[in-house]
C-alpha cells in the first residue's frame, strides 16, 4: 500500500471513530498496566469483568503485594493464562514498588523490565497512560496489516515499525486504537464484514465480502 493510500485508508477509519480510546477499564497509569498484562490471550469483556473486582480489592501496588498471589486468583480465575497472571501481577507490582517508588515509569525498557510485561503491553501504556506516539501490534492488528496491505510483515515487529513509518504523525497515537477495533468489529478474523467497512476503497484485501453471509 502506498502512502497516500495508507493515509486515506486511516483517515477512512478516522471519520467514523475521530476520538477512540481503550476498550480496558482503569483509572490511572498502574491500573491500565495490570489490566494489559491480563489481557493476553483473554478479551477485553473479560479482562473488565475480573478487574471490576480486583481494582476494588487492590487499585495501588502496594495494596497488590498485601493481597498476594492467593488473594489476586480468584478475581482472575475466569481468564486465560490466570495462574501465572497472578504472579505477574504481584511481582511486577512488588518492582514498582522496589524500583519506581510504586509509579509506573514512562520509559519502554523499565516496563519491559518488569514481568509479564512485553514490547505490546509497554506500547499500550506508553501510548494511553503517557501519550506517547506507539503502535501496539496484537493479533487484529498484525491480521489487518498483512491482510489489507496497509503493513505487511511476518512478525508484529516488522508490522510495527511499517505502520510506524506509513502513520501521518498526527495520527500515530490514535491509529493504534483505530485499527485494533477495525480488526475486533469489522475485519474480523474468520469473515470480514467488508460491506461495513469505511475504508473499503483504499483497500488491498483480494477476496473482499462485499455483503452479509445469506
Amino acid at each position: 500500500m502506498k502512502p497516500a493510500q495508507a493515509e486515506a485508508f486511516l483517515r477512512a477509519l478516522a471519520a467514523v471513530n475521530p476520538a477512540p480510546e481503550t476498550e480496558l477499564h482503569y483509572r490511572d497509569a498502574y491500573t491500565l498496566l495490570v489490566a494489559v498484562a491480563l489481557s493476553a490471550q483473554t478479551t477485553d469483556v473479560a479482562v473488565n469483568k475480573a478487574t471490576a473486582t480486583l481494582f476494588e480489592a487492590a487499585a495501588t501496588p502496594a495494596a497488590m503485594v498485601a493481597l498476594g498471589v492467593e488473594g489476586v486468583a480468584p478475581h482472575i480465575r475466569r481468564i486465560g493464562l490466570w495462574q501465572g497472571k497472578a504472579r505477574n501481577v504481584v511481582a511486577l507490582s512488588q518492582l514498582l514498588l522496589d524500583r519506581h517508588g510504586g509509579q509506573v515509569p514512562a520509559d519502554r525498557a523499565a516496563l519491559e523490565a518488569l514481568p509479564g510485561v512485553g514490547r505490546k503491553t509497554a506500547n499500550v501504556v506508553l501510548n494511553v497512560a503517557f501519550g506517547q506516539e506507539t503502535m501496539a501490534v496484537d493479533t487484529h492488528i498484525f491480521r489487518l496489516g498483512n491482510r489489507t496491505g496497509l503493513a505487511p510483515g511476518r512478525t508484529p515487529r516488522q508490522v510495527e515499525d511499517a505502520l510506524v513509518k506509513r502513520c501521518p504523525p498526527d495520527m500515530l497515537r490514535d491509529a493504534h486504537h483505530w485499527l485494533i477495533l477495525h480488526g475486533r468489529y469489522i475485519c474480523k478474523a474468520r469473515a470480514p464484514e467488508c460491506w461495513r467497512c469505511p475504508a473499503l476503497a483504499p483497500c488491498n484485501h483480494p477476496a473482499k465480502v462485499l455483503a452479509p453471509p445469506g
